[in-house]
């Protein structure tokens, strides 16, 4: 099945447009049409989606912060009409999710010293979704401004642990031999650069060598240039980017945050599977395992490949179910699409060429460091503005967040891993 990109159309004229030299200065509309074969089956009223006709921000307004609240809200549900994306599709007969005998209201925990509870982090972090899940049930689901059930919300970095997953997907599938393999085998675009020597389990440590800076704000830095690249909408412009990077340590002996690193790991699934990101994900997992809504992905250009880093927009119950798929080890019905092995070895600690330990971080996955959670060995997806998908396999616990922070980075007021272990505790 060819799972449909949006093409671009405007607001008022409703016609095609290429993305090629602009720099979505304008808000923009995508319409639910199929992709390059026009196949009106698939077409989807743009009045279908209850946040449609909202005004939108840019891309641009969006990472350097300069969004008023209302309209980082209304652009943080609408990713999907500031790039053309592709849709994942979801099953016909959506995994339930009953709700608990016990709900969860009354959390209390402190933080830097000072005493909260869930209605402080629900506003002091600017929390527009919450979903907490124990034994599969739900047991707190709030939506805060005006986000209901059909809304969907960007994953920002929340996508690069989907994208681990999907490399172990592959692993397991036999599409790549071992993630001991070399980078170029699978993406010969990087031949003759830095990326050379380099193992895709370097570049799933963020452990290449690469020189990298990751400042979200500073439109000087590699992310910027990498953003811009997306921005341009030219087919590979993204890996010119990581190709075009100087080596600055020798690969595994440090690690780096490099969002670039998940557009080649995405660009290693794609060139070993031979299928694009959405489609893999659908096939195996998204309508497989029972999610209930359409989902969207941010491509490099129409028709293109997808941000492996981020750009996934999906409704808050089925992140919620892709939390659940991780936690009870990778299976659909009785078949083990992604072995458990993975999953543990993806959400450990590592070691370093250097024998250095990186304790936080796996393969694309964070690793928590606090309380109860360490104890428990739980871990966690996170993207900036507040996103967050935490799983406890041991307590059989799934939080996830949806942020709407008015900057990429630090506007957290309350620590999200002292939440997630008040949490925890309260459900025992």
């Amino acid at each position: 099945m060819k799972i449909p990109t949006k093409p671009i159309i405007t607001a008022a004229g409703l016609q095609r447009r290429s993305f090629a030299g602009m720099a979505l200065a304008a808000p923009l509309l995508f319409s639910g049409c199929g992709g390059g074969d026009d196949d009106t089956s698939t077409q989807v009223p743009l009045d279908t989606y209850p946040h449609a006709n909202e005004p939108i921000g840019t891309v641009t307004q969006l990472y350097d912060g300069n969004l008023t609240p209302d309209l980082a809200v209304s652009t943080m549900r609408n990713i999907d009409r500031l790039f053309p994306s592709r849709q994942i599709a979801p099953s016909s007969t959506p995994y339930a999710l009953p709700k608990s005998d016990q709900q969860i209201t009354n959390v209390q925990f402190t933080a830097n010293s000072k005493q909260y509870d869930i209605y402080d982090y629900l506003a002091l972090n600017r929390i527009s979704g919450l979903l907490i899940l124990k034994n599969g049930k739900i047991a707190n689901e709030t939506y805060q401004y005006g986000n209901t059930e059909k809304t969907r919300w960007m994953s920002m970095s929340v996508a690069k642990s989907v994208t681990s997953v999907l490399i172990g997907m592959a692993v397991q599938d036999g599409y790549i031999g071992s993630i001991d393999d070399l980078v170029t085998k699978y993406v010969p675009r990087l031949v003759g650069t830095a990326y050379d020597g380099v193992t895709i389990r370097n570049v799933m440590m963020m452990a290449s060598g690469l020189k990298w800076n990751e400042t979200y704000t500073d439109p000087t830095s590699d992310r910027r240039h990498l953003l811009d690249a997306q921005i341009s909408q030219k087919p590979g412009s993204l890996l010119d980017v990581m190709a075009a990077l100087p080596r600055a340590n020798p690969p595994g002996s440090l690690m780096n945050y490099n969002t670039g690193e998940t557009q080649v790991a995405g660009e290693i699934v794609i060139g070993a599977t031979k299928k694009n990101l959405a489609t893999y994900l659908s096939e195996k997992i998204w309508s497989k395992y029972g999610m209930e809504a359409m989902a969207d992905w941010w491509l490099d250009s129409p028709d293109g490949h997808e941000i492996g880093g981020s750009g996934i927009s999906a409704t808050l119950r089925d992140y919620g179910r892709f939390g659940l798929f991780v936690m009870n080890g990778g299976f659909v019905g009785s078949t083990q699409v992604v072995p458990q092995s993975w999953i543990s070895e993806s959400c450990s600690p590592k070691t370093l060429s250097t024998g250095l330990v990186q304790p936080n971080y796996g393969y694309l996955w964070w690793i928590s460091t606090t309380g109860q959670s360490v104890i428990d060995h739980a871990f966690y997806a996170t993207g900036i503005f507040g996103q967050n998908i935490y799983i406890n396999q041991k307590a059989n616990v799934v939080i996830v967040t949806w942020g709407a922070q008015s900057k990429p980075s630090g506007a957290a007021v309350v620590n999200n891993a002292s939440f997630f272990d008040a949490v925890v505790a309260a459900l025992q």
